[in-house]
């Protein structure tokens, strides 16, 4: 037996079989993989059409309008963040992207033939995944892990955080009802029980396949250095540069509905905005206009105190509404104004002025840039704070700005004129594909920089077979070069 082969008969003895000396959360869970490897082992070979049973499924678990709503009302009373009537557009819209991204895709079985190269792929599951899933979306979240799981033929086991723990327990109760109607095992989609701790989601990423993670950086660290292949997201700050070509009305809209969105608990709401100096003052009516109020110095430095505890977000003022926050800052006549969202003027960034970071909240900082070398300057050093790697926005942008953003920033992806936290995770007026948990690559400390999809849930076997020798001449490739350089 080779040595990789006998790695992974340890790593599934280690799951079958728990030992005496292991702990409490080591045995526990242990039996929930062991379940979960059978009914994998079964569903991998069922064919392609008993994978998108399951995956519709799941699907359909979430989406029906019914239970869509009791979700969403529970992930909002229960995790006391974001409302839920965006919770029940998010449900809907992202898992009914998802089905449109996966509808007709292969992902069993042979799914690619290059007869030129004499190369057949062959899609296989990845077997148990591990998906850690935050508090900010404690349905849809879980239900794209799962749904792309499923449709690669995995079984899943879903780590919810402690407030999300009766969403994700609602939307899986949900599924099994589903999965009886169509004739599946149960034991495809399970969860940890309760209560959810640090040793049962270690304990899970060591004996799962794959880990997905989604949420804290803290669990994104732990899902690295679990021993198992994982794959975790970066942390999200994005900001949005206005340019001097903007239409500041519209941008302005799309800026306003993205930061308001679900009280901004999506990593991909704008936290800051970069306006050219010739358009700013512009820019302010606009964001005005679409319910934005901007503080002084004295209203700000209350507000920081109010949102930022030891050097913490408060969670009092997290995915709160913008009236809600101000009034937990004392600023009682902002909130009589009813505003829908904060807005603060900064020239910083970096720990000691917090409002360049990740607030989770509909307050956004305010930048002003003498010309777009200057902005860029401004999203650089903001994202050698927090955010490198996940995005940026940009309004008003030809063709040649906005790849010269995608060549000069450390991002993954550059979304142009569009509300950000809808774009950046797939929209069906973009070709991004559907998903909630975006790579930021190696600037945000992830090993892949895609939006996180069916493909990351997959391996891949190729059968070689021989072709006609093709062997070129070293002056066919390296010609050029010595008429350059010489030989």
């Amino acid at each position: 037996m080779n040595d990789m082969a006998s790695g992974a008969t340890l790593a599934r003895s280690r799951a079958q079989t728990p030992n005496t000396q292991e702990s409490d959360a080591d045995r526990i869970v242990g039996a929930l993989v062991a379940r979960a490897r059978a009914a994998q082992r079964r569903f991998e070979h069922a064919g392609q059409e008993t994978l998108d049973t399951a995956a519709a499924a799941a699907a359909w678990a979430i989406m029906e309008p019914q239970r869509n709503r009791r979700l969403a009302e529970l992930a909002v009373r229960d995790t006391e963040l974001g409302n839920a009537d965006d919770k029940f557009r998010k449900n809907h819209r992202k898992t009914l992207g998802l089905l449109r991204d996966l509808h007709g895709v292969a992902t069993t079985g042979v799914i690619a033939r290059d007869e030129a190269h004499g190369i057949v792929e062959i899609a296989r599951a990845v077997g148990v995944v591990a998906a850690i899933t935050p508090s900010t979306n404690p349905g849809a979240t879980p239900a794209n892990k799962i749904i792309n799981a499923l449709k690669c033929g995995n079984a899943i086991i879903v780590a919810p955080s402690p407030k999300g723990y009766s969403s994700c327990a609602l939307l899986i109760g949900f599924i099994h009802a589903e999965f009886a109607k169509a004739g599946l095992d149960p034991d495809l989609v399970q969860m940890l029980p309760q209560p959810i701790g640090k040793a049962a989601t270690a304990a899970l990423m060591r004996l799962a396949d794959l880990v997905v993670a989604t949420g804290s950086q803290a669990n994104v660290r732990m899902a690295y250095t679990s021993g198992t292949p994982a794959f975790g997201v970066g942390a999200g700050n994005v900001a949005s540069i206005v340019t001097a070509s903007a239409k500041p009305d519209d941008a302005a809209r799309k800026i306003a509905v993205s930061k308001t969105f679900d009280n901004a608990t999506s990593c991909s709401s704008e936290n800051s905005v970069v306006i050219e100096d010739a358009v700013y003052a512009r820019m302010l009516d606009a964001l005005a206009a679409q319910g934005g109020v901007l503080l002084d110095a004295a209203q700000k430095a209350q507000l920081q105190s109010a949102m930022w505890q030891d050097g913490k977000l408060s969670a009092r003022c997290t995915a709160r509404s913008a009236a809600t926050i101000a009034r937990e800052a004392g600023l009682d006549d902002i909130a009589a104004r009813e505003p829908k969202f904060l807005m603060v003027e900064e020239s910083g960034y970096g720990a000691d002025h917090p409002f360049s970071g990740e607030k989770l909240s509909p307050v956004l900082t305010v930048y002003r840039a003498h010309d777009i070398d200057a902005a860029m300057d401004i999203v650089r050093g903001i994202y050698s704070y927090m955010g490198a790697g996940h995005s940026v926005g940009v309004h008003g942008a030809d063709d040649a700005l906005a790849v010269t953003l995608g060549t000069q920033l450390p991002v993954a992806r550059v979304i142009v004129d569009q509300a950000h936290c809808l774009a950046t995770g797939g929209n069906f007026d973009n070709g991004l594909p559907f998903s909630l948990s975006m790579g930021c690559g190696t600037w945000g400390g992830n090993n892949f920089s895609s939006n996180l999809g069916y493909r990351q849930y997959l391996n891949i076997t190729r059968v070689a077979y021989p072709i006609a020798e093709r062997v070129p001449e070293v002056d066919a490739l390296l010609g050029d070069y010595f008429r350059r350089c010489g030989r």
